[in-house]
């Protein structure tokens, strides 16, 4: 369950963050040498998406789901970092709040830390449950 409180209050706390300071994170995603070409269609759905999954995961009808977006989701942020890092000759300035303050090197492992997280709390979710009689 810390698992998912914890995905919970990411998701959120990086939604409300975007939201925030919209024209910011808009700009800075013009700026990505990879989405450049989508950033007026990511700016606004990526917080939709991290919203949508974060009352996944408050619903327990639908925490397995979220569970799996999350899973999901943070591979595919974790993903683009790596691109970014080992390939690109820009690495453009993508975060805010208390992580704007952390390199991009970072940043991966932070979100690797997200990944093996939320692989571990969708293992624990779909463990079948024993009933002894």
């Amino acid at each position: 369950m810390l698992a998912t409180y914890l995905h919970i209050l990411l998701f959120t706390y990086a939604a409300v963050n975007k939201i925030l300071d919209y024209d910011n994170f808009s700009a800075q995603l013009g700026q990505s040498p990879l989405l450049s070409a989508f950033a007026g269609i990511i700016a606004p759905a990526v917080p939709a998406v991290e919203i949508g999954i974060s009352a996944l995961l408050m619903l327990p009808a639908s925490r397995v789901l979220g569970l799996y977006l999350s899973f999901a989701l943070t591979v595919m942020f974790t993903a683009y970092i790596f691109i970014i890092l080992t390939y690109s000759s820009f690495v453009p300035c993508s975060c805010g709040g208390i992580l704007e303050d952390m390199t991009w090197t970072q940043h991966l492992f932070f979100n690797l830390g997200f990944v093996l997280l939320s692989a571990l709390a969708l293992l624990l979710a779909l463990k079948p449950v024993r009933h002894d009689s």
